[in-house]
């Protein structure tokens, strides 16, 4: 089976920077080299979304370009946004507020729950994927995740 890397917004935007950018050079580099060994690579939704809103404001449209070209690349690379997966993700920011470990603020729509929130509905057990992130503090508790360059 293989390994399936969630890529969270701060991996993705990186990606999505020009060439000649270190760090987003390196990220390039690091996601070739999982791709060459099996490895999917999927996109929530909601990951896109952080991305593209950005890269509009920025108004850098062969950004756009790019990120449209990275998500269509591959069948099946973006996980839909569901109901589901809204259900789920409320559910989740709920039980971390009651057991004291807020991941957000209150009145935030939490991407880093939705993020969860739709890979587990998309169907993967938590030993298929990680999650690779810039910030894994509040996705670890509820999902496999690293530091993009750990994983």
């Amino acid at each position: 089976m293989s390994r399936h890397i969630i890529l969270d917004s701060g991996p993705l935007g990186l990606l999505m920077q020009r060439q000649g950018v270190p760090p987003a050079d390196a990220c390039r580099h690091w996601l070739l080299r999982h791709i060459q060994d099996g490895a999917v690579v999927l996109v929530p939704e909601i990951a896109d979304y952080e991305v593209r809103r950005e890269l509009l404001r920025l108004n850098a449209i062969a950004a756009v370009e790019r990120l449209d070209r990275f998500i269509t690349a591959a069948p099946n690379r973006l996980i839909p946004m569901t109901s589901n997966a809204f259900r789920l993700g409320a559910s989740l920011w709920a039980q971390l507020r009651k057991d004291g470990l807020p991941t957000a603020d209150p009145h935030a729509l939490n991407a880093d729950v939705l993020i969860v929130a739709q890979v587990l509905t998309a169907g993967l057990a938590a030993n298929e994927f990680v999650i690779a992130s810039t910030n894994v503090s509040h996705i670890a508790r509820l999902a496999p995740s690293e530091i993009w360059q750990n994983v």
